[in-house]
């Protein structure tokens, strides 16, 4: 594929963020790669292929989220929907992912590409050492010129079965990997102002910040084979655009133009920098092990970015975490205000809460989820908006052993 040069999108016609991308993250849905009865579609994945590999062969580097295991093992199993039971969904994704790369594997030979299989869980992701260690994978697989497939690991994991987050993924791993580009595939050809099926719906072209989704209706849960819908692919969006990463969402049958920097889909602008991996983490992959509650004036404190948090400002404690793990911070009225990496175990923190000055979560390691950032946006997005406290130091892996938790911590 031919890459026109980059200039001003007056003079080429074309999207500048997506011509000067090297290292682009694709996400493709069940839905572009299998039949309406369930089973690959051998035809869609081809087209699929052919657009990558010549992308990969035009010296773009490709990183490929797919979903569609569970899908690619309904007609296999004699099964003519998804399944609603876990047990019979992870067996669909247990012989479906077999046949998903093992077509990936066929296609891309035919432009003489190898592919390698990535599969990961929330888990994974959410522990520090797992995190490190999945980019470290990729970086490698990119570096030897193959182009990884990435895939929730379906068949051990419970929680991205039932809510299919691949698109989430997706943003983390554009992130992880240091994308110059996230393009999202679907079966919906863009963003659109209100359900695209009623008369009069309007495909948002660009989206430059929270303030253009103010009056969108976000709603759909995805199709019959998968389980991903737009408020996901919005939420991804938001997630890879904060982290200084453009997001391309269209139809798969435009990923061709999508890739040349053609005006197709809704094309989401970087609202942020490019920041600490570390607090991305912490932010959107890590898994909180406990809860701290702190007083309203803890909670003014560290909104207004004055210190650190102290033992003396918390209230109250709960779960089994040690130092170094996250832990979510909540007001007094229990709603989530942050998350942070605690510096005390549990059991101290426990004794020291209301009366001590030693830290209990550093500015650095710690993100914010202010009522202000969630102003503006569709109810569906308001909960999950946060924002950094100020650019941090990266820190190094941290992924303590945990000899046996407390058998049980009442609340404190």
């Amino acid at each position: 594929m031919t890459r026109p040069h980059s200039g001003p999108d007056g003079e080429t016609g074309l999207r500048r963020d997506v011509l000067a991308a090297r290292r682009i993250v694709v996400k493709v849905g069940s839905s572009s790669l299998t039949t309406a009865l369930g089973g690959l579609d051998s035809d869609r994945v081809d087209a699929l292929v052919d657009v990558l590999a010549r992308a990969r062969v035009a010296g773009a580097e490709i990183v490929l989220v797919s979903s569609g295991a569970i899908a690619a093992g309904l007609a296999p199993l004699g099964l003519t929907e998804r399944p609603a039971d876990l047990a019979r969904q992870q067996a669909a994704a247990c012989v479906g992912q077999g046949l998903l790369v093992a077509r990936y594997t066929a296609s891309f030979a035919r432009y003489g590409l190898r592919v390698g299989q990535v599969l990961l869980t929330a888990d994974d992701m959410g522990r520090r050492t797992q995190y490190r260690n999945a980019y470290r994978a990729l970086a490698q697989v990119l570096t030897m010129g193959a182009v990884p497939v990435v895939n929730e690991n379906d068949t051990v994991a419970t929680a991205e079965i039932r809510f299919g987050d691949n698109d989430r993924l997706a943003a983390l791993v554009a992130h992880l990997v240091r994308a110059d580009l996230l393009v999202l595939l679907s079966d919906i050809d863009g963003l659109y102002d209100g359900d695209p099926r009623r008369p009069g719906a309007r495909r948002l072209r660009e989206v430059r910040g929270p303030q253009d989704l103010r009056d969108v209706e976000i709603g759909g849960t995805g199709s019959g084979v998968g389980t991903g819908g737009m408020v996901t692919k919005v939420e991804a969006a938001r997630i890879a655009t904060a982290a200084g990463v453009p997001v391309v969402l269209t139809a798969a049958r435009h990923a061709a133009d999508a890739l040349a920097g053609r005006e197709t889909g809704t094309l989401f602008h970087r609202t942020g920098d490019r920041g600490s991996d570390h607090l991305l983490w912490l932010e959107h992959a890590s898994s909180p092990r406990g809860t701290v509650q702190l007083t309203d004036g803890a909670v003014h404190a560290l909104v207004q970015g004055r210190g650190p948090l102290p033992a003396e400002g918390v209230t109250r404690v709960e779960g089994h975490f040690v130092a170094g793990d996250p832990v979510e911070l909540v007001d007094e009225a229990g709603r989530v205000v942050g998350r942070g990496l605690s510096s005390l175990a549990v059991q101290e923190l426990a004794l020291l809460r209301g009366r001590s000055a030693r830290e209990v979560v550093g500015q650095d390691d710690l993100v914010l989820l202010p009522a202000a950032a969630r102003a503006g946006l569709p109810a569906q997005l308001r909960r999950r908006v946060s924002v950094r406290v100020r650019p941090a130091r990266e820190v190094p892996a941290h992924d303590p052993a945990r000899p046996g938790a407390p058998a049980g911590l009442p609340p404190h």
